[in-house]
């Protein structure tokens, strides 16, 4: 038997379905020093840009705003513009570093649109590559990544120092 090893996720399994403060909210609004280790690669003004906890690919981050709203049309005009100034420099630190051979952005808005957190609204960035979705992915419903998160935080970090 084959295992995949995830342990960044038993922190999702343990804690799934339990009340509490938004995962972004607290995220956004927590200590600067602790970034690294909540993989948080950076913070604008009105936005912040961390890792995925659970990628659909390697290097898969979002750009996250502050406030707590759940509509696009919700959102302040500088927040909607510093969001895509920093998916602009999260493209160029993700192609620089990974090469990928193209790239997926969106938005999930509301749960039957598949958004996790269908609360806090945030935007999906990551890379791709020809033949990455492989036959675990197709017929497993597994997706097999080649690095952990914080290798992939090392590697983005640096584009993001001020």
């Amino acid at each position: 038997m084959d295992y995949l090893w995830s342990p960044w996720r038993f922190r999702y399994v343990t804690g799934a379905g339990q009340p509490g403060q938004c995962v972004f909210c607290g995220l956004g609004g927590g200590e600067p020093e602790r970034d690294a280790e909540n993989l948080i690669l950076h913070r604008g003004r009105f936005n912040f840009i961390v890792l995925n906890l659970y990628p659909y690919t390697t290097a898969h981050a979002l750009v996250v705003p502050y406030a707590h709203v759940a509509q696009l049309s919700e959102l302040q005009n500088e927040t909607m513009i510093e969001m895509m100034e920093l998916t602009q420099r999260l493209n160029t630190a993700i192609t620089s570093v990974y090469h990928p051979d193209g790239c997926n952005m969106g938005m999930n808005i509301g749960r039957a649109a598949g958004a996790g957190v269908a609360d806090h609204l945030h935007l999906h960035f990551l890379p791709r590559w020809f033949g990455s979705s492989n036959f675990i992915t197709v017929v497993g419903e597994t997706r097999v990544l080649p690095e952990d998160l914080n290798t992939t935080y090392a590697k983005l970090s640096g584009f993001f120092q001020k």
